[in-house]
């Protein structure tokens, strides 16, 4: 059987078969999907992270399948209607419709009106209307009027409900009506009386139709949104008069009243029980569908917030800004623990502008401040304003810094116990910071969905959602990689192969003993196994370990390739690494084995290149305009500087400075047509754009980057 899935999935993902089934076996052994990315591309033949975990997802889609597969295989044998043909048509189904066809006349249901009809023993009548050879069903019904069956009308009527549920249930006439609805379905909501008030955010869906096939992502979960709370009644639906006449030349033969029956019971099977259950089925995966792209915006934007461009190790003196309450202000030294903490009240209602000036003067002196960071909430321009105002006696530079889920941190679990003598205030500023020194080793101790770059989150499926935001991290951080010494029990987890309890393992290892001065020392963490070990390895470095190659992403099963390099250039290793003359040298050719490919020798010369280099961008400074604090400020045709807050697939929210955040609609991107705006742009990236409209009652605003 799992031959059999391997070339399933081989022909719809247009890969090797042998790629596929190594790849499973390396899965079915314990690897991790980064792990086998990055260190087993010899025996998948290169695949990516993506490709593996379509692999995986595949595989597991025809295991649950095979499931039901058994599930129905033993129905249909303990009701003695398992042919040799019935077992082989389900067997070779690898479509969980067509199977669930296959299966419903035969699947156990509570008592319907067909079956209540066969109870009464009118199947025979059913079978005689269907052939439609004469028009005596009248006085054929006659036989039937006995027991529960008090007349012919009643005989005839039964008969027709058998049909309507054969009609239903048989497989051509579900693909016939399936395809209709594939081709030609209309998705259509209207108000529910009496919501028109409460309903105000939905009024575009009042009245609304379109093609299902067209109707995008966040349009779909917009209307299943406004059906959940109350506020549309939302259906789907082909053209029915053109399904019934499909549907009628499948089963109408002739003219007579034989013929008008099964048309009736046609009509009366299409409308009453396949249509709903074919527009159950449309509901469900359109949902799917638009779940799958929504999750996609979510996972894309995701990873480029973590991704983000870090200050790296400095000294950060962060601000969570605010009026009444003043603005919470935090040292911290370049490893990002807290030094110092007090509160300034630069704003209304007190005003203390000059002496907040004069502590913060102060505190970058004494702390040896090299940047600062400010909070984009409440109050964020005017105190981004103030630090500006400020004169030091050496560069400090400010960054503006997305508070997005701080609030969810500081009221954790996680912020409780880094901080249990401090209140919420002090670990929000701290969170602030530490997001501008390091986005990722930050992030990773907030859950995904409240960092607010996602496309209704709360609608989506959430067990999918969360298995790939939790993907998506695992990618991220393994990607960069983490200092063994510095990365907290929260980024550890996230590691290839390591999890909560490792992870906790690890950092109280660390405590006890203090900082790890080599990768080989991971052995003594208590039940640091040798498959744990494998996985989690290559991605975690040691600065300054006397090995220089466990500061590298060379994993250690490949140390022995260079220390032969090294050996073959007369130098040591750390000579080797340091000097690229002595590289350039090597004839990678001559140390291919069957262990290791030229995959893997070529990803060790990349890495031995920028040796435990940082592959995310360099942090940028930022200024909003100083013009610009209000909606009221804004004028069409203004050009402003923004930073790109959230994408979706209808566009980008851009922060200009303001409360409210401004969109750039899909057309608005670029000069041309664009399918996806993250061709164009990317979370937290600087652009200028131009004010198209300003709707200060609705308190929107329209954006384009189309600056000429």
């Amino acid at each position: 059987m799992e031959k059999l899935f391997c070339d399933k999935i081989a022909t719809e993902l247009n890969l090797g078969f042998h790629q596929v089934q190594r790849t499973l076996n390396l899965i079915s052994d314990g690897a991790t999907i980064p792990f086998i990315s990055r260190y087993r591309k010899e025996q998948t033949g290169g695949l990516n992270e993506v490709q593996i975990e379509e692999v995986k997802k595949l595989f597991d889609k025809y295991v649950e399948l095979d499931k039901r597969k058994k599930t129905i295989l033993k129905s249909a044998e303990e009701q003695g209607v398992l042919t040799n043909d019935l077992h082989k048509r389900i067997l070779e189904c690898f479509d969980s419709n067509i199977l669930e066809d296959i299966y419903l006349p035969f699947k156990p249901k509570r008592k319907t009106k067909a079956e209540k009809a066969r109870q009464n023993g009118l199947e025979p009548l059913a079978s005689y209307i269907l052939l439609q050879k004469d028009n005596e069903v009248r006085t054929k019904a006659k036989t039937f009027v006995k027991g529960e069956v008090k007349n012919v009308d009643e005989a005839i009527s039964g008969a027709c409900d058998i049909i309507a549920e054969h009609v239903s249930e048989n497989e051509r006439s579900r693909q016939q009506v399936r395809n209709a609805f594939e081709r030609e379905a209309i998705i259509s909501s209207k108000l529910v009386k009496g919501k028109e008030e409460e309903g105000q955010k939905y009024r575009d869906y009042f009245d609304f139709s379109e093609p299902l096939k067209r109707c995008s992502s966040h349009r779909l979960l917009a209307l299943r949104r406004g059906e959940a709370e109350g506020i549309l009644h939302v259906s789907i639906s082909p053209n029915d008069e053109m399904c019934i006449e499909r549907l009628s030349r499948l089963y109408v033969h002739g003219r007579g009243e034989c013929s008008t029956l099964v048309a009736e019971a046609v009509t009366d099977g299409y409308k009453r029980l396949l249509r709903p259950s074919i527009e159950t089925e449309f509901n469900a995966a359109s949902k799917n569908k638009a779940d799958a792209e929504a999750i996609r915006v979510f996972v894309e934007n995701l990873k480029q917030l973590l991704l983000a461009a870090p200050l790296g190790q400095k000294r950060v003196l962060a601000i969570d800004p605010g009026f009444r309450t003043g603005c919470k202000v935090v040292c911290l030294d370049a490893q990002g623990q807290l030094l110092h903490n007090e509160t300034i009240f630069p704003h209304p209602p007190r005003n203390e502008y000059a002496q907040s000036q004069r502590k913060v003067q102060k505190l970058v002196e004494q702390y040896d401040v090299d940047a600062i960071a400010v909070g984009n909430g409440t109050a964020g321009r005017e105190t981004e304003r103030f630090v500006q105002s400020i004169r030091f006696t050496k560069e400090v530079r400010a960054y503006i810094v997305s508070e997005d889920g701080a609030s969810v941190y500081s009221a954790s679990t996680i912020a409780r116990e880094e901080f249990p003598d401090y209140d919420v205030t002090v670990r929000g500023a701290v969170s602030i910071g530490r997001r501008l020194m390091d986005p990722l080793a930050e992030l990773v101790k907030i859950d995904p969905k409240s960092i607010g770059v996602g496309q209704y989150q709360h609608d989506v499926n959430q067990t999918e959602l969360k298995r790939s935001l939790d993907r998506t991290v695992e990618h991220c951080v393994n990607s960069v990689g983490v200092n063994l010494n510095t990365a907290s029990r929260h980024l550890l987890t996230y590691i290839s192969g390591l999890g909560p309890q490792l992870a906790k393992n690890i950092v109280e290892y660390r405590n006890e003993n203090g900082a790890f001065s080599s990768r080989k020392q991971l052995m003594n963490v208590p039940r640091m196994g040798a498959k744990a070990y494998e996985q989690c390895v290559g991605f975690l470095r040691v600065p300054n370990a006397k090995n220089p190659l466990d500061n590298t992403a060379v994993h250690p099963e490949s140390y022995s390739v260079v220390e032969q390099m090294a050996k073959d250039m007369k130098c040591s290793v750390a000579e080797f690494v340091a000097n690229k003359e002595l590289r350039n040298n090597i004839n990678l050719e001559r140390y291919v084995t069957a262990q290791c490919g030229m995959p893997t020798l070529q990803d060790i010369m990349f890495e031995l290149d920028k040796p435990g280099r940082d592959p995310r961008a360099a942090i940028k400074v930022f200024a909003f305009s100083p013009d610009v604090s209000t909606i009221d400020d804004l004028k069409e045709g203004m050009v402003l500087p923004g930073i790109v807050s959230n994408i979706t697939n209808f566009g980008c929210f851009v922060d200009v400075g303001i409360h409210e955040k401004g969109l750039v609609h899909i057309s608005q991107l670029a000069d041309r047509y664009v399918s996806d705006p993250n061709e164009v742009v990317s979370l937290h990236q600087q652009v200028m754009v131009r004010v198209l409209e300003v709707d200060r009652q609705r308190k929107r605003i329209s954006l384009s980057l189309r600056i000429k």
